[in-house]
């Protein structure tokens, strides 16, 4: 008899779980042509949306000047949408998620280029940089942070992945947690093998505390089979969300910023998904 992991995981465990109603408190966003979360929220609304503009280069203000340049393209643009979600509350005491599908893709492109060449010798900041849980290390020195944080990686699912991961944390005694998601764009040859049209990161700071000022609550549960995500109309939002595994958060931002009550499904991998239960909280 063969067993389906997704099954025994359902049978074991997730059926023993009850969900408490979810806050997200913050949401911070970069992608083609949107700087930050508001410039997004009023293109989800109103449409406009330009495929073909770059996606706005991160600054990493938070990181003191020497590590600031010593941070690589990916880190900064995850630094800042994590930045944009934190606001006002004090990051030191949240624990983190990143996640990721390819991380510092282009890093570890320089460094397969090293070690072909004729000179072997790698740069340290290179290889410093390449782990997959560089920008959750970065993020630590930016924030001050001393709470947990994991770096996760579910090919297109690691978005889902990712928000899986931080409900779950919600039902510890952790009372609000960062969640990171980021992808960009490798060079050629990884290009002909895994094509992303653009930049794209997003950041959702999730509460479990109703005291909190919410965009909006979620009821979630998860369910052993995959079940069928909703694309969006427009043609360009709908190519970033297929094409960017990060972007795979764009329906949820969509309901989120259209403050409408709507239930969605969120892939998360081992052929599982996610019910989410949106409700706006403005």
């Amino acid at each position: 008899m063969r067993l389906d992991l997704g099954e025994v995981m359902h049978v074991f465990y997730w059926d023993s779980i009850v969900t408490p109603e979810i806050y997200i408190i913050g949401i911070g966003l970069k992608g083609p042509g949107l700087p930050n979360w508001p410039t997004a929220q009023a293109t989800l609304i109103h449409g406009g949306f330009e495929s073909l503009r770059e996606t706005p280069p991160g600054v990493a203000s938070l990181l003191p000047p020497t590590e600031r340049r010593r941070a690589t393209r990916v880190t900064r643009l995850a630094l800042d949408v994590a930045q944009e979600a934190i606001g006002n509350h004090d990051p030191s005491s949240i624990a983190a998620l990143f996640t990721s599908s390819g991380g510092e893709v282009g890093i570890v492109h320089e460094i397969f280029n090293t070690l072909a060449g004729p000179d072997r010798r790698l740069s340290p900041t290179a290889f410093h940089n390449s782990v997959h849980n560089a920008a959750a290390g970065y993020w630590s020195i930016a924030s001050g942070s001393r709470m947990p944080s994991d770096s996760l990686c579910a090919y297109d699912d690691s978005f889902g992945s990712g928000l899986l991961e931080g409900l779950l944390r919600l039902q510890e005694p952790n009372d609000r947690i960062l969640l990171v998601a980021y992808d960009v764009p490798a060079p050629y040859p990884i290009s002909a093998h895994r094509s992303m049209t653009s930049a794209f990161a997003v950041s959702l700071l999730l509460s479990r505390d109703p005291k909190d000022q919410a965009m909006a609550s979620i009821n979630w549960s998860y369910r052993p089979d995959s079940a069928r995500v909703l694309g969006l109309n427009d043609p360009g939002l709908e190519a970033l969300r297929s094409t960017n595994p990060a972007a795979r958060a764009l329906p949820l931002l969509e309901v989120i910023a259209n403050q409408v009550v709507q239930t969605l499904f969120v892939g998360v991998g081992m052929q599982g998904s996610l019910c989410l239960e949106v409700r706006p909280c403005y």
